[in-house]
């Protein structure tokens, strides 16, 4: 308790057991595409392709949940948004599953390897949201707790 009337500042944070889920279900889902694009059958245009896709959706992931996670903060504080900065990061995602979406359906291949293609990449970008969920809050709760610490030393 800080002092007088003011209740404990008490900060949530993810499970140990939560933190692993995530990271392995990531990296599991990082092995599975990896495993899937090294052995794409066809021409390596194709793979390039692939990879480059996967790679993109990936990183516009990691923007996407910065972006929705910043506009949340933006509507807390009551802060100005930059509403082209959300079209080019909304943009850019749906251009990243958009393209990677058209590449898979085009390749000649198997029907099950495009199964499997497809579904370990939406694995990935399930994924790839909840670590950055779960680093965002626990950057979150770091902060918090800093603040209160030099807060507590302040009072001192």
């Amino acid at each position: 308790m800080v002092s007088g009337s003011r209740s404990p500042l008490i900060v949530m944070r993810d499970t140990r057991a939560w933190q692993l889920q995530v990271w392995v279900s990531f990296g599991l889902a990082v092995f599975l595409c990896a495993t899937g694009l090294a052995y794409l059958p066809g021409q390596a245009l194709d793979r390039a392709f692939m990879v480059m896709g996967y790679v993109f959706c990936l990183s516009t992931v990691f923007v996407l949940a910065k972006a929705v996670r910043d506009q949340q903060k933006a509507q807390r504080t009551g802060e100005a948004e930059t509403p082209m900065w959300r079209f080019v990061v909304w943009g850019g995602f749906a251009v990243a599953m958009g393209l990677t979406l058209w590449g898979l359906l085009r390749m000649q291949i198997d029907e099950t390897y495009k199964a499997y293609l497809g579904v370990s990449w939406l694995y990935l970008v399930t994924s790839a949201f909840t670590l950055a969920k779960t680093l965002r809050d626990r950057h979150e709760a770091d902060l918090i707790e800093t603040r209160r610490v030099t807060a507590a030393a302040e009072e001192q």
